[in-house]
């Protein structure tokens, strides 16, 4: 990348005042060319003693009120969530040498936009969602395979509800920090901050 480019590429990223719409440029330009699933995401909980834990998952809708993702309620983050209702999310994209961390507090989605989201789900997926009881000891792969089976046969052709113990949260975020790659390892570093979500964000650099 030339010195003009990076110079232009620092008025983009340095002059933006709302850090959703430079997630979006950023997400935009990470669908170009990750090579696949650019919504990965690593979520991070903690239970009520403050240890923590991490995983991968899939973000499914971005906007001005959070990050949204989708689990069974039951799940070890389900139940992390219920007690500690707060998180951090960590997009990395090797393609562009770029990552996005997001830390804040968790809400639950409405019953509406988890009953959107599940219906536009592939119908394996909504039965999957019926079969598996995430995060909970299975004696082996034949046991799953036969719970998938009995509610393959009970919903048949018909619409599959969405369960109960299977909907969303959204993250609020409180700071969301863009990072670039840069030689010497001299990375830029933005931060958007705010105290609620209903205060403006503040700006700052950090050193790398």
């Amino acid at each position: 990348m030339s010195e003009t480019t990076d110079a232009a590429d620092d008025k983009t990223l340095f002059a933006s005042e709302d850090p959703f719409a430079l997630f979006d440029e950023w997400m935009e330009r990470a669908r170009a060319s990750e090579p696949e699933d650019a919504n990965a995401m690593a979520l991070a909980t903690a239970d009520g003693d403050g240890l923590p834990d991490v995983r991968m998952v899939l973000l499914k809708g971005a906007d001005a009120r959070g990050f949204v993702f989708y689990t069974n309620l039951e799940s070890a983050k389900g139940l992390e969530l219920k007690e500690n209702p707060q998180a951090a999310l960590c997009f990395h994209w090797k393609s562009l040498r770029r990552q996005i961390r997001v830390r804040g507090t968790v809400t639950p989605v409405s019953e509406e936009e988890a009953d959107a989201y599940f219906a536009s789900r592939a119908k394996d997926s909504q039965i999957g969602a019926w079969a598996s009881k995430q995060s909970r000891p299975l004696e082996g792969r034949f046991e799953l395979e036969k719970q998938v089976a009995v509610f393959a046969a009970k919903f048949g052709l018909g619409k599959v509800p969405r369960p109960e113990h299977w909907s969303g949260y959204r993250v609020v975020p409180s700071r969301i920090e863009f990072w670039r790659d840069r030689p010497f390892r001299l990375h830029d570093r933005l931060v958007f901050k705010r105290e609620s979500a209903s205060a403006p964000w503040r700006t700052e650099r950090l050193y790398p």
